[in-house]
């Protein structure tokens, strides 16, 4: 069934007792941060930073949203059955067509079995303009009285589309912010922990263009020998490239934190283009910020003063 799939069963085994602030009047479509998807939640359902959906946490009730591929809906429409959800351990009763201001799809009602309590489970798909909606609803069974089966069903069929997601938001899902963009847009995030920068926005232009990722990881050697060797083997790590000739290596601190800094010669993987690269990485405590700018040659002297303007205005949430 392919990636599709699991994802789809991901989201039926996710506990949904996350810890919330905020609130929504129900008459309201809501967008959680960083979601293209929202919707109106029944009341008591709420959103917060970092949660693609809407959780009631004394209650363990919630909805979490999920964007795929375009044409995901037809393999979905496919796969999803009662049959396949019965081996997920979800136990449904019906099937049903969801009309939705986003698009139209189906959706299943069904029990689960969740460590030592018993859940309604609803799974919907709805198919977009340019994407596919998985939208996945849990209640238990003793909070089924402040959330009904209308309600939810109700809530369904108010999820609506944004073109996009503001840039500002897409920001707020990292763990780190940064003083000034160097007029840089924001290509790509992966949510708690990366960020892609550039001018373009589109995969296909990117090689061309100046771009940096910025990245959070969870180690971060003491010793200076322990360092170099970690950035090297990192900068092993990068795999868009090829034909790669290291210029220089060597540390310097980065806001006031030890660091290793790599320049390098190479080429893009897919299109052969000659490309200049740079590895920075700052050492904290426990973690480190990955940073790899990439440019061609005529545009290396200017993207590297803007790839220096981020690495010094990366700050800690």
């Amino acid at each position: 069934m392919g990636d599709v799939m699991k994802i789809s069963r991901a989201l039926l085994s996710v506990p949904l007792l996350i810890l919330m602030t905020g609130a929504a009047l129900a008459a309201d479509v809501v967008y959680p941060v960083g979601s293209r998807l929202g919707l109106a939640p029944p009341p008591g359902l709420t959103t917060s930073r970092g949660l693609q959906g809407f959780a009631d946490p004394t209650r363990d009730a919630g909805i979490l949203l999920a964007i795929l591929p375009k044409d995901a809906y037809g393999e979905l429409d496919k796969t999803v059955t009662a049959e396949s959800l019965k081996r997920e351990g979800v136990t449904t009763r019906k099937r049903e067509k969801l009309t939705s201001p986003a698009g139209n799809g189906f959706y299943f009602v069904g029990r689960q079995k969740m460590k030592d309590k018993q859940v309604q489970k609803w799974l919907a798909v709805v198919a977009g303009t340019d994407f596919t909606a998985l939208i996945t609803v849990q209640v238990p069974d003793d909070a089924v009285k402040a959330y009904p089966e209308k309600a939810m069903r109700d809530a369904l069929a108010t999820l609506t589309a944004r073109a996009e997601v503001p840039q500002a938001e897409r920001l707020e899902l990292l763990p780190f912010r940064f003083d000034d963009l160097a007029n840089f847009k924001v290509a790509g995030v992966a949510p708690g922990r990366a960020v892609l920068l550039s001018d373009v926005t589109e995969e296909a232009d990117l090689p061309a263009a100046p771009h940096i990722a910025v990245s959070l990881g969870t180690e971060s050697p003491s010793q200076a020998d322990d360092r170099e060797a970690f950035a090297r083997r990192a900068f092993d790590g990068i795999t868009n490239l090829k034909d790669i000739t290291i210029v220089s290596a060597e540390p310097l601190r980065i806001g006031g934190q030890p660091g290793y800094q790599i320049f390098a010669d190479g080429k893009d993987a897919k299109t052969n283009m000659g490309l200049k690269v740079v590895q920075w990485i700052r050492f904290g405590n426990g973690v480190h910020v990955q940073l790899i700018g990439t440019a061609k040659p005529d545009d290396w002297i200017a993207a590297l003063a803007r790839f220096r303007t981020i690495r010094d205005g990366i700050q800690s949430r």
